[in-house]
């Protein structure tokens, strides 16, 4: 290891040998081989609270359970809020650890962090600019659920978590659908501080190779111009370049083209806003990835966390100004009468068209035919360090786009979908009376949906889209959402149809889909011998549609539906969703 890491490594185990100094960590009192539980990294933050004016820990909600889920504010004078920190010139990084509970390096490592810039003045020149708002655990009933068999792929720590909360719900999927209580209350935090950058602590699993850590950022399109250039000019060279200075290689977090196998390629792309660190891009906020390699012992896990965390505090003090001018006209994007003139990517692809030629630290492996199965699986040997010349697919295509509408309307009766948009911070006006608009919408055709849930939901698989216009009225009680806002990306992701990870995608407007009304076969049969006799287009369609599917015509009941969806009586309302755009 570099000097970064045996000094490090020194001093911790220097301080471990003082018997006398209660913050010591349960991390490090283990022989850096367990993590603490629930309780006992309560009372530790509460430790550094009483240790240090510095520090300061409080709580942002509390669980399904009934936990506090727990946050350290660190500030060199001991400042707690917002206002009076940025008042006083610094900007805010959020550093969340245990969304999932099994992968808790980041808790680990933060609690160390912590106490040595506020208590032990290690590093204290980090705090200069920038204050710490620390997560230690955001999945708390989900940490709880402690056992030595929760991560089958991992080595170590001897205990953890459970990935997911007790409603079984994975935190990391619901940053923009928000159905969980946690996250809900994460939100609430999130507006309120606005932190000017965000890091997210995971460990990954996947394939074998020499890396003990690796991250993402959102440099593909999905950010801001001016942010995602700051990210790749300076934020992530220097990064990378710290992180290798101290013992570290990085590499990006990639995927395989095959998976386990490194040797088929790597890819990379922007993350969808049910992610974390997308979720950040579209509030014009970079947020960095942690995931530390899962097959790694769990100390130089912690120490690569520790590490990185600590770089980007150095990283943000000597660039907080350009980051703060970088952000300020990222949130200017929408706050003129232009929004209507704007175009906004809503949905994106890997371009598998071209790529690059990378090295990456692996090691040797050997496809090996399963005894078990028809498929194949992969040997690793972690001793044979082996560096591959590989394409990397990390362009990326954007696969729809949306004119920006100058409003979005969401009727009252949908209060389910206002929650949500109250929830994420975005600005709106109540209509005070029945208002009539003409707006811009959607009608749908031919949905499929996934086989089984995911996240409680019955998604949304593929759907035909048609764009209609037309005069509907609001009731009182409607939302208005202009779009001349900061969070305008937020609620184009939100309420556009095929947007990643848009509310109807995840089927909260199944219920439109329903026919509610029929008509009787022998009522409908004269009718429909009438329509066709009255409408020459009717008939046209129909003998297209016999022709297309010659079966149809043995059910007697599409049959006659289908007709009945075409006459006065047929619900207007069908597969029409119910959110209006305003141009």
């Amino acid at each position: 290891m570099k000097k970064f890491v045996l000094l490090w490594v020194a001093l911790h185990g220097l301080f471990a040998l003082c018997a006398q100094d209660e913050l010591i960590t349960h991390y490090e009192s283990s022989g850096y081989l367990e993590t603490p539980r629930y309780n006992e990294t309560i009372a530790y933050c509460k430790k550094l609270d009483e240790a240090s004016d510095k520090i300061f820990y409080t709580s942002f909600g509390v669980s399904p359970q009934g936990r506090a889920l727990p946050l350290l504010i660190v500030d060199k004078d001991g400042l707690t809020t917002p206002e009076t920190i940025r008042e006083a010139g610094r900007i805010v990084l959020l550093v969340e650890c245990c969304i999932h509970p099994g992968e808790p390096e980041g808790k680990d490592a933060l609690l160390m962090l912590v106490r040595d810039l506020a208590v032990r003045g290690l590093h204290a020149e980090a705090l200069n600019g920038v204050s710490l708002l620390v997560i230690p655990i955001f999945n708390v009933d989900g940490h709880e659920r402690f056992s030595a068999y929760n991560r089958i792929n991992q080595n170590g720590p001897k205990e953890m978590g459970w990935r997911v909360t007790a409603q079984n719900y994975n935190l990391n999927r619901d940053f923009l659908k928000a159905d969980a209580p946690e996250m809900q209350q994460w939100l609430a935090l999130y507006t309120h501080w606005l932190p000017e950058f965000f890091i997210d602590c995971h460990t990954t699993d996947g394939a074998d190779y020499q890396y003990v850590i690796t991250y993402a950022l959102e440099t593909f399109g999905n950010m801001d111009p001016g942010i995602t250039q700051w990210l790749t000019d300076t934020y992530e060279p220097a990064l990378v370049d710290r992180m290798f200075g101290s013992g570290f290689p990085v590499f990006r977090y990639v995927s395989f083209r095959q998976w386990h196998n490194p040797k088929s390629g790597l890819r990379t792309s922007a993350s969808p806003p049910m992610l974390s660190q997308g979720y950040t891009a579209i509030q014009n906020r970079p947020g960095l990835l942690i995931e530390t390699h899962m097959l790694k012992p769990y100390q130089p896990r912690v120490e690569s966390t520790y590490g990185m965390v600590l770089h980007t505090l150095n990283i943000l003090n000597a660039e907080k100004n350009n980051l703060t001018t970088a952000i300020q006209q990222a949130d200017q994007w929408c706050t003129s009468d232009a929004v209507k003139d704007k175009k906004l990517p809503i949905a994106f692809r890997n371009d598998w068209s071209d790529s690059t030629m990378v090295e990456f630290l692996g090691v040797e492996y050997r496809e090996k035919r399963s005894e078990l199965t028809s498929g194949v699986w992969y040997e690793y040997d972690s001793t044979k360090p082996v560096t591959f010349t590989l394409p990397m697919f990390e362009k990326v295509k954007v696969e729809k786009e949306i004119r920006m509408p100058t409003a979005y309307l969401v009727p009252v009766e949908w209060s389910e979908i206002i929650e949500k948009i109250i929830a994420h911070g975005i600005e709106y006006e109540v209509l005070d009376q029945d208002t009539e608009y003409e707006i811009s919408g959607y009608r749908f055709r031919a949905p499929e949906w996934y086989a089984t849930p995911y996240e409680n939901h019955m998604r949304i698989r593929d759907v035909e889209v048609e764009e209609i216009t037309g005069r509907r009225v609001f009731p009182a009680g409607s939302l208005y959402i202009p779009m001349c806002q900061r969070a305008a990306k937020v609620v184009a992701f939100l309420l556009e149809p095929e947007a990643d990870g848009s509310l109807f995608s995840w089927g909260f407007f199944n219920s439109i889909f329903e026919q509610k009304e029929y008509s009787e076969t022998y009522v409908m049969e004269p009718m429909a011998l009438k329509m066709l006799r009255e409408d020459p287009a009717l008939q046209e369609a129909f003998e297209a549609r016999k022709k297309k599917q010659p079966d149809w015509v043995n059910n007697q009941w599409e049959v006659m539906n289908w007709f009945y969806g075409r006459s006065l009586w047929a619900d207007p309302k069908l597969r029409v969703y119910p959110v209006g755009r305003l141009y």
